[in-house]
């Protein structure tokens, strides 16, 4: 979590103290949901006044500016993929910031967590299947390879996975590979024992040679290779906590990133459906 003046924080009427557990909430529990920052490169973070990354592209111009003569004359433009930004708001009870500040250990903050569950929805799903308005493609747009059938029983999907390596592999794409799958799926997994007993995570954590992520945003699941350079994410302003406004009994507040997605090596992830 970042901090950022044009976030106006100190307009409002939370002390350090409510701040600090507001933050602390807010990373607990959007750590294990942005799924999709741990199958892609991290670009950085290059602030809130950032607009845009190179693609390290450029396309030809026809010619010098009008008016201009010059034999022999050459020129490209450089090419360039624009930030997004997204707030999603949420309210703080003020009768909350005051038990904090009594030395209440337990705050809620259900809608808190119900706006860190949306945002890295947001991220998730960009990651996995794109944002075509804002000009981005996710791993499962962009992979050349026919989708692979899961099907219904949890105990067909070593040999899905096994062949989806497999296509990687063929197509000199190394590992370590990651299965990132739904929550759904995910527990499928994680409740399923294969004959004998053998969980099936560990089964398929072997067939991978990497993790298992469950990824809220995500359909169906992917495997991706983990071996880097393929996907990157980045970043203007990580995820952010501003404020907006008050009233006698709440604190108005948003999270809000800016960030793009490029995938530079489609190969390296086969859809499972």
């Amino acid at each position: 979590m970042t901090v950022q003046d044009h976030l106006l924080r100190d307009k409002a009427p939370i002390p350090v103290t409510a701040w600090k557990a507001i933050d602390d909430e807010a990373r607990e529990r959007l750590t294990p949901l942005l799924a999709g920052r741990r199958l892609a490169d991290w670009g950085g973070t290059s602030g809130w006044n950032a607009s845009s990354v190179s693609t390290g592209r450029s396309h030809r111009l026809d010619g010098p500016p009008p008016g201009v003569k010059a034999e022999g004359f050459r020129a490209r433009l450089r090419e360039v993929q624009p930030l997004a930004e997204f707030r999603v708001p949420f309210t703080v009870s003020r009768e909350e910031i005051e038990d904090i500040q009594r030395g209440a250990q337990d705050p809620e903050f259900d809608d808190l967590a119900r706006a860190a569950r949306e945002a890295a929805e947001v991220e998730n799903r960009t990651l996995f299947h794109g944002w075509p308005e804002a000009g981005i493609g996710g791993i499962a747009a962009s992979t050349p390879y026919d989708v692979l059938s899961l099907g219904a029983e949890p105990d067909h999907y070593p040999a899905v996975v096994a062949r989806a390596v497999d296509v990687l592999r063929r197509n000199g794409i190394e590992g370590p590979f990651a299965l990132a799958v739904a929550p759904e799926g995910f527990t499928r997994i994680a409740e399923t024992a294969e004959h004998g007993g053998f969980p099936l995570f560990d089964h398929l954590t072997r067939i991978l040679g990497g993790q298992i992520l469950r990824a809220p945003g995500l359909d169906g699941a992917l495997v991706v290779s983990q071996r880097g350079g393929d996907f990157v994410l980045d970043v203007g302003q990580d995820l952010a906590i501003g404020y907006t406004d008050h009233d006698a009994d709440d604190v108005h507040l948003y999270l809000e990133e800016s960030f793009t997605f490029r995938v530079t090596e489609p190969d390296a992830a086969v859809v499972l459906r």
